[in-house]
Parts: C-alpha cells; structure tokens; sequence
C-alpha cells in the first residue's frame, strides 16, 4: 500500500487505571515494564494465571492525567477490570472499563506516522513491529473524523487483518487460548511483550523457566491457505502425524500453532484436507 489507511478495531477496547500507584501496581502482575512507558511510547504486555498461562494481551499507554491506558481485547474487558479491582487491595489506584467511552483504530502503510501528530487523541507506534503501523484510542465516534482530516483513507478491518497475518502477530485470545497459552510460543520474547529485567510478575517463572531452559516446542507461524481456510482450532497435520492447530484467519491466510520442524519441513502440511505453506518471519528467532 502507497498511501495510509485505517482501520477501526470493534473488538478491542480501553481501561483506564489512574492514581498515583498505577506504575508499580501494574508493574507487579504483567509481563512488560511499565515504567518505560511515555507520552507516544506505549508497551504491548500480558496479564498471566500464576501457572504462567495467558489470561489476558494489553497496550499500555500513557493518558496523560496520571493515567495509563490498556488497550486490550472488548469483550474480556469488563471481567479484566473485575480483576485488577479485586488486586489494588490498599494500593492508591482507580480502575475504570472505558468500552462505552473509547474506540480504537490502526493505521498502516506509507506514512502511517502521521496519526502520532493527531489532537485529541492517544496515538503510537505498534511496540510489537513498526510495520504494524500506528494505534489511536480516541472518544467513541470520533476517530473516523479525525484520521480522514489527516488525509488518512479508511479501509476494511481485513487489509490490517492481512498484514497482520503475514507478519505472524497474534491477536488476542483468538490466537492465544485462554489460561492454556505460552507467550514464547506465541512471540512474546521477540514481539517485545516481556520484559526479563523488570522484576517478579504474575506468572513468571513458568516463562523464565520455559525460556532459560529451551523448553519451546511449538510456534506461531503465519500460514498461506491453498484453499477455503479451515476453521480455528482445526488440526494441522505432516504425514498423517498431527502437529499443530489454526488459529486465527481470514482469506487465504492464517496463524497455526506447529512444530518447530514441521514448520520447516519440507512434507505438505495439511488442515481438514487443505493444504498449508508455513514461514518463519524475519523476527522470529527459532533454535
């Protein structure tokens, strides 16, 4: 794409966690430092079970007014603020579910940086990869208005869904299951989702210990379809021998949970019957 687009995301949402505690509180439950975070500088980062396995994914971004915004996925949302409430014990904190009050947008392609000069709105470039262009959390109903007086074009929801895809990001708990995810084997590592320097977090030693002991057996891959895509949770298979899952998809592409070697391998991969080409993005780091 020559030009910038945008997109606006229905199923992601903002919660807003203010007070002077904020930093530390979160600090101590996700995946990624949240005192690097800045005005135009947000980190993508994850809430865990206390058995290392994924709960919950969220941007966090500077709100100005000693707030932090959580960009994270609409309809977990509520159950999410539930959560954090029941942590802040004694911790001077506010949390507010901002579903009703907030709406998100991407913006990708050529020139995407110009939504980070937008008023009246919270804007910054994708922490995971630049390519994935910039996200904008704007009042309900307003973000439409304010990326097209920027000359910003919008676009259907499945452009960004494609190049997310090819790049091999996941999105969420359609790509991550619900307290049975790992984020090593989802990208966390190299899409910048954890931080190993940062200190104790819910859930971290599950994931240290899966890192400093090369426990990763399985991948996220981006996926091509060689025919009508499968539904998620399909199972892949090499030879017969099951060796993945899909996960999220749309058109002729998807994410798939596979065997490191498979995904490598030469031998046709397989999904009810269709066949599916794996390759390894240029972030990914395999052993």
């Amino acid at each position: 794409m020559s030009a910038p687009f945008f997109s606006l995301i229905p199923h992601r949402s903002v919660i807003a966690v203010g007070g002077a505690d904020r930093v530390e509180f979160l600090q101590g439950l996700i995946s990624n430092d949240t005192t690097k975070v800045a005005p135009g500088r947000a980190v993508w980062a994850a809430l865990l079970t206390p058995q290392g396995r994924f709960l919950n994914d969220m941007f966090v971004a500077d709100g100005g007014d000693d707030t932090l915004l959580l960009e994270t996925e609409r309809e977990r949302a509520p159950a999410l603020a539930k959560k954090f409430s029941l942590y802040k014990l004694r911790s001077k904190v506010t949390v507010e579910d901002r579903s009703a009050a907030m709406e998100v947008a991407v913006v990708f392609g050529t020139g995407a940086e110009r939504a980070l000069e937008i008023d009246g709105a919270i804007a910054f470039v994708d922490p995971r990869l630049a390519e994935l262009g910039v996200r904008v959390l704007a009042p309900a109903g307003t973000v439409a208005a304010l990326l097209s007086a920027r000359g910003i074009t919008a676009a259907p929801l499945d452009d960004y869904d494609a190049l997310r895809l090819s790049l091999g990001v996941p999105d969420g708990s359609r790509d991550l299951p619900v307290e049975k995810a790992l984020l090593l084997e989802s990208g966390f590592d190299e899409l910048n989702g954890v931080d190993w320097k940062k200190g104790c977090y819910m859930g971290q030693e599950l994931t240290a210990r899966t890192k400093y002991r090369a426990l990763v057996r399985k991948r996220l891959f981006p996926v091509s379809v060689e025919g009508a895509l499968p539904a998620p949770g399909t199972s892949v298979y090499l030879d017969g021998k099951e060796v993945g899952e899909l996960r999220s998809g749309s058109g002729r592409r998807a994410l798939a949970l596979l065997q490191a070697e498979a995904a490598r391998g030469p031998g046709p991969l397989l999904a009810d019957g269709v066949q599916l080409i794996a390759t390894i993005p240029t972030w990914m780091r395999l052993a």
